[in-house]
């Protein structure tokens, strides 16, 4: 398992890094997450218009059944992500907060909600980021050994003391990657039109 360091996640947040030195809550599943993400979504079509490409519910908060921290997780495609100036005044606008700029990770943009607990992560359209978010997502949906699998997993990483939030998600990656290579599901068999 890889931690990022202090100075990897200094240098991409928007701010100072936030210490959480803590356990991880998560909550069972919330039936209303889905309706979380709905009103949410249509807040940044209101935001963005046609340049919102793509709009998806990701995450344990979109998988029904699995426990998760009650943060809605979303995946938004814009055509560029470093072309900030045709959608972070627009997003700011409507509440949004940037809070991470990853020029080396597939130059992700994320932003917090305004007044609901959101991961929104922006990348360019096409990215295979988005695809594999989705694949998983998709998989752990259709799947409940894999799913009672990664739910086994949250609930152990989540009992010890992170720094860093950041840390918990990080000491997932490589379940994550795990179920996705036996999943037999490929990027390319999940393309959103």
């Amino acid at each position: 398992m890889t931690l990022r360091s202090d100075e990897e996640i200094a240098a991409v947040r928007i701010g100072p890094p936030e210490i959480h030195n803590s356990t991880i809550h998560l909550a069972p599943y919330d039936p209303a997450w889905p309706r979380l993400f709905e009103r949410e979504e249509q807040r940044i079509r209101a935001a963005l218009g046609d340049r919102a490409l793509l709009i998806e519910h990701a995450g344990s908060t979109s998988v029904p059944g699995l426990s998760a921290k009650p943060i809605i997780d979303i995946v938004l495609a814009v055509a560029d992500t470093t072309d900030e100036l045709a959608y972070v005044q627009a997003m700011e606008a409507a509440g949004y907060v940037l809070h991470i700029r990853e020029p080396d990770w597939h130059q992700q943009r994320l932003f917090k909600g305004p007044d609901t607990a959101v991961n929104l992560h922006v990348f360019t359209i096409g990215c295979a980021e988005i695809e594999r978010m989705l694949c998983f997502r998709d998989h752990l949906r259709s799947n409940e050994a894999d799913s009672t699998l990664y739910e086994n997993a949250k609930q152990e990483l989540a009992r010890r003391t992170w720094r860093y939030v950041q840390h918990y998600a990080d000491a997932k990656s490589q379940l994550v990657e795990e179920i996705l290579s036996r999943s037999g599901v490929t990027p390319r068999d999940c393309v959103r039109h």
